[in-house]
């Protein structure tokens, strides 16, 4: 089931990005086979990032367990790794060796700098990628040092999400060339490439890259998370003016104090980052405060004010609107999103249990043509773990 059903990838075991791509592909209805490294731990199977796989064990250090990965390769639709430049190479799997087996191949390198520049055989984080970019310097409170936005932009929406898209494109192009290629998946590009509307906003003069200034950053009082009575925490995203105005109506506050010069003014550049955004912010976190946030659900919730309560991980399950989607699903006793983006003829299967690393070996080799008497000789012999 999903639209990549009959899509072959191989995964070389690696952090962060490189699950998150498989976990998109493999949700998608790809076969995902993770080959996973020796003494991988068998709390894989409770990582959401690892479901959708089958997985065979091979120490890529060993010539012969490379060998398996080139006939592996054979049969592949795509492949990709996280390694830093030049070593799949030099392990003998790098893109050359790969696509003399399969022309057609796909071939995926993830790595937080690229494959070329003066950084790229450094090693780093995603705090490092997004650092570079300039995504990092304008999240925060003013005033403040930066803060790291988990690892959301680095990792995953700049590295695997880009990847599995550079993936997917060069599998449709494919399609069509019969002829393969290599993707360069830099964490650093698709930071950058997040901070596109960013760039936009500094040619009109509304972003200066301080922690805590721009209005969607924290600045603005009308878009920003406050305190309730009870201690939990609203979000508020009043941006356009008909919203703004009702969030105004709704929460009872005062027009000629919120919106002296009309509701089209806080966009104005010229006005944009005043002073009295900051008496507004204390004047609207002193309202937030009298209410709990059950309360300010009933009132504002479901409504153009654009607000929403902050839920944490465990609360978010329980919204009717995601339990109206089902948005979540729990395998095996873990909670973990379901598969996204919809589709309407396509549809995704329900997510599988991560496997346990080297449990599908056999029937992996087997789809790959290898022969009974053969399996069990690469498995005596410790090239494929059992």
């Amino acid at each position: 089931m999903g639209p990549l059903a009959g899509v072959r990838v191989i995964e070389v075991a690696g952090l962060g990005p490189g699950p998150f791509c498989g976990m998109m592909l493999g949700d998608m209805g790809a076969e995902v086979i993770r080959i996973d490294r020796p003494g991988t731990h068998a709390r894989q199977r409770l990582d959401p990032l690892c479901r959708n796989r089958r997985s065979i064990v091979l120490d890529l250090k060993s010539p012969p367990a490379v060998e398996v990965l080139l006939r592996l390769v054979e049969s592949a639709d795509a492949l990709y790794e996280g390694f830093r430049p030049g070593v799949a190479e030099r392990l003998g799997f790098g893109p050359e060796a790969c696509m003399a087996r399969n022309p057609r191949l796909v071939y995926g390198r993830v790595t937080g700098w690229g494959q070329d520049g003066p950084l790229a055989m450094v090693a780093g984080h995603d705090i490092n990628y997004i650092a570079l970019s300039g995504a990092l310097a304008g999240v925060g409170r003013a005033g403040e040092p930066p803060v790291p936005p988990l690892n959301l932009v680095g990792d995953f929406g700049g590295g695997g999400m880009l990847l599995a898209f550079g993936l997917v494109c060069a599998l449709l192009e494919a399609s069509r060339s019969g002829k393969g290629q290599v993707i360069d998946a830099a964490m650093i590009d698709g930071a950058n490439a997040l901070m596109a509307t960013f760039h936009g906003f500094r040619a009109l003069g509304l972003y200066d890259d301080r922690p805590g200034t721009h209005f969607l950053s924290g600045a603005a009082h009308y878009y920003d998370s406050y305190e309730t009575r009870d201690g939990k925490h609203v979000a508020i995203g009043a941006l356009e003016p008909q919203f703004y105005r009702l969030l105004i109506e709704k929460a009872g506050l005062d027009p000629g104090r919120f919106a002296p010069h009309g509701f089209d003014f806080r966009m104005d550049p010229a006005t944009l980052g005043q002073e009295h955004w900051a008496g507004l912010k204390a004047e609207l976190a002193e309202v937030f405060r009298s209410k709990t946030r059950d309360e300010w659900c009933a009132l504002l919730e479901g409504s153009d004010a654009c607000f929403a309560p902050v839920l944490t991980a465990r609360e978010a399950r329980e919204h009717p609107h995601h339990r109206a989607r089902g948005s979540f699903v729990e395998v095996d006793g873990v909670l973990q999103h379901a598969p996204a983006p919809r589709f309407s003829r396509t549809p995704s299967a329900p997510p599988a249990t991560p496997p346990l690393p080297g449990q599908d070996a056999r029937a992996v080799l087997r789809d790959a043509r290898f022969g009974e008497a053969e399996i069990d000789e690469l498995v005596a012999a410790g090239v494929v773990g059992a």
